[in-house]
């Protein structure tokens, strides 16, 4: 019987990392580099990634620029990686979230491509992967999701939607894969200094008539931490839940929010 990592066994270690060209991505990137993954760095901007991939410690990385919302590109994409990079064992899917605003004045193609950029492209991913994982009897699929999978959050209907669809997707996926040394996990940022966090409060302070200055203030009032979270924290549960130490945790969903979530 398999347990975890085969004895005497060291996993290789390969994983593809998506979003690495925004501050989440891209601390995940410097701290997987850090641990000895070798990476291969996916966003849209590839000349972003150029840039980060030679910040990166360690050799071998590679990147390719892929909007993961439409699903075509992501096929070509593994193509060329199966001809130029080869096997992974580690899948990050981190893709940024949709416009914000309420459920029924989103439109049907807002709907279609959050489904395909957080559900079909990681889908295509991890099946990618999955047979290596298999042959090494250890991998790591780790989703970058919301705490809105807890609790709704306010005016982000569509990511609401496609975020809880997300968390079921990976527990669903973890149950399915564990017996293979596979873990699926999912970690919730809470409020992050990224401009995503920026353009929401932008968005706030337009709809409560507020300043930004005041909805920062409301904003990190709720959180018991009492402060927003730098990337590089965020990155640190990444970068354990990517570890053999972390072989044994698989199907949850982890807030890293300074105890916002309102839920246990």
């Amino acid at each position: 019987m398999k347990l975890g990592v085969l004895v005497g066994h060291q996993p290789e270690k390969k994983a593809i990392v998506c979003g690495a060209s925004q501050e989440i991505g891209k601390a995940i990137a410097h701290k997987l580099a850090a641990s000895g993954w070798e990476l291969c760095l996916v966003s849209r901007s590839l000349e972003k990634l150029e840039i980060i991939k030679a910040e990166l410690p360690g050799e071998g990385h590679t990147c390719f620029g892929v909007d993961l919302s439409e699903t075509a590109e992501v096929d070509a994409f593994l193509e060329n990686l199966k001809q130029s990079w080869g096997s992974v064992t580690g899948v990050v899917c981190n893709s940024g979230g949709p416009a914000a605003g309420p459920l029924l004045e989103a439109q049907d193609e807002d709907y279609l491509k959050a489904f395909q950029a957080h559900i079909l492209s990681p889908k295509r991913l991890v099946a990618y992967a999955l047979p290596h994982m298999k042959k090494q009897n250890f991998g790591r699929v780790i989703q970058v999701v919301s705490t809105s999978v807890k609790v709704p959050i306010p005016n982000l209907g569509v990511s609401n939607t496609i975020r809880g669809a997300v968390a079921s997707w990976g527990k669903t996926l973890a149950s399915e894969l564990g017996s293979f040394g596979v873990t699926v996990n999912s970690v919730l940022p809470g409020y992050t200094e990224t401009p995503r966090l920026e353009k929401l409060i932008q968005s706030a302070s337009t709809r409560m008539g507020k300043t930004q200055e005041e909805v920062t203030r409301l904003w990190r009032a709720k959180v018991p931490a009492a402060r927003f979270a730098n990337p590089n924290e965020f990155a640190d549960v990444v970068d354990f839940l990517m570890s053999e130490k972390a072989g044994y945790i698989n199907g949850v969903a982890l807030p890293v929010d300074g105890g916002r979530t309102g839920c246990l």
